[in-house]
């Protein structure tokens, strides 16, 4: 079940010259397809890809600074422009479910759910487990996502593996199975090999030239973790630690 089928720049971007006009991989930007109930993007830091995956969950009618369609608070407007410039080509399907999940605000999501919620305890528990300011990083994004996300939903994480350990990442790809088993569609931003390791999902690397199909195994991420570990004392000496 396939809820975005695809992005259009509709646009044209060139000659301008600003910030995110300026970034290669989004001056090249012309379509997006997502064939796959996970899609990943991935890049360099810098590389637009945490931009385009904003632009794209503000164009879904989720809150920039994440949440749901039904958040609508604003501590900061740090997201680009480029949601005007893309057009969504959505499949005759509707989600019932959404969440924009980023890990650069989600202090504040937090804080705006125990807001929402402040006269009635008992319901923010039972759609969030708890406050998700009273467990870790990590444990709240995976109790976010086991208590509050209910499956035929479009979830959009942008570098969720940066709160999570190595154990609570594969947990995190459990949860997502149950999700598409459950006609849900994920597009994620990330750099994690672990996370990227979906059966069958769909890999896009953000390069100067826009956005390129990879295979799991030909993607940097992949190739750098493979090399590093089976290498570590190599490429410690390399880098002059020793």
């Amino acid at each position: 079940m396939i809820y975005i089928n695809q992005v259009k720049n509709v646009k044209p971007v060139e000659g301008r010259n600003i910030y995110p006009y300026n970034i290669p991989s989004i001056a090249n930007l012309r379509e997006l397809e997502f064939r796959k109930s996970v899609t990943f993007i991935i890049g360099e830091n810098g590389s637009g890809k945490s931009t385009l995956i904003e632009a794209i969950a503000i164009n879904s009618g989720l809150n920039p600074e994440g949440g749901t369609r039904n958040f609508n608070f604003n501590t900061q407007e740090s997201h680009s422009c480029l949601f005007n410039d893309l057009r969504l080509v959505r499949s005759a399907y509707r989600e019932k479910d959404g969440f924009f999940l980023r890990t650069e605000s989600f202090y504040n999501v937090a804080t705006e759910i125990d807001k929402v919620f402040q006269l009635d305890k008992y319901k923010r528990d039972l759609y969030y487990g708890g406050s998700l300011h009273e467990c870790s990083h990590g444990e709240s994004f995976l109790a976010l996502v086991k208590n509050r996300f209910s499956g035929k939903g479009l979830y959009i994480f942008d570098e969720p593996e940066s709160a999570l350990s190595i154990n609570s990442q594969l947990t995190l790809l459990v949860m997502m199975k149950n999700l598409v088993d459950k006609d849900s569609q994920f597009i994620i931003a990330t750099h994690s090999p672990i996370l990227m390791a979906y059966p069958d999902a769909d890999i896009y690397c953000v390069t100067d030239q826009g956005l390129q199909l990879a295979a799991y195994e030909k993607t940097e991420q992949y190739m750098l973790m493979k090399y590093f570990i089976n290498n570590h004392k190599k490429m410690i000496a390399d880098l002059g630690l020793l």
